[in-house]
């Protein structure tokens, strides 16, 4: 299966939200990441609800959703309601992450769980036959544009042994400091899905570096 580039939206330039969108559904890439965040779980805060529902007609393209919020719980039908595909949690931030897992799908999502970058990969474990995508953070989270965390790559080639030896059939999405001078990497140990914020945003060509890290290994 080719991998997917997932731009985020969160490195866009928020003035000209509808044209970052509009740029994206033009583009090879199926997926379009929407950072949510609270400014309690993690020191930043984002958008929510009324703009994923407001950009959800202007594009066809998956809406790849990363909760970094407490009590995430309390919102999973309104995120649905505005219009997510997928619905990734943070492990750190569920109590009770099957019940999480399980009230995502029962609204008609993808379920994710998503690993702050202190966080081994062998506590999903239990529960990662259950989930339809992890999100590695690469960065610890909160704001774009910042440096790869090197321990990542070890972490995934984990990820990728541990999906294997449980052959579950779950994806592997990497987040944070992705940029063509790793995105190769990430994709031989195992990444199937890239998130790519200011790598796209930030650059001259946006539309060009989506095409460019989509055709990584083609």
């Amino acid at each position: 299966m080719p991998h997917i580039i997932a731009p985020s939206l969160l490195s866009a330039d928020f003035a000209r939200l509808a044209q970052a969108v509009e740029m994206v559904d033009a583009s090879p890439a199926p997926w379009l990441h929407l950072d949510v965040m609270d400014g309690v779980f993690v020191p930043n805060i984002s958008f929510g609800f009324p703009v994923i529902k407001a950009i959800r007609p202007l594009t066809r393209k998956v809406f790849d959703v990363h909760l970094m919020i407490v009590q995430p719980d309390a919102y999973i039908t309104a995120f649905r309601d505005a219009g997510a595909d997928r619905l990734t949690v943070h492990l750190e931030a569920c109590t009770h992450l099957h019940r999480t897992v399980q009230a995502i799908k029962a609204a008609g999502m993808k379920a994710g769980v998503a690993l702050n970058p202190h966080t081994p990969v062998h506590l999903l474990t239990d529960i990662l036959g259950d989930l339809d995508q992890v999100i590695l953070m690469s960065v610890n989270p909160g704001f774009g544009g910042q440096r790869f965390i090197p321990g990542t790559m070890r972490k995934l080639t984990a990820l990728h042994d541990l999906r294997d030896a449980h052959q579950a059939p779950v994806m592997i999405e990497v987040d944070g400091g992705v940029a063509m001078d790793n995105a190769a990497d990430l994709l031989a140990r195992g990444a199937d899905a890239l998130v790519a914020g200011n790598s796209v945003f930030g650059a001259a060509d946006p539309a060009e570096a989506i095409r460019a890290m989509s055709a990584i290994g083609a």
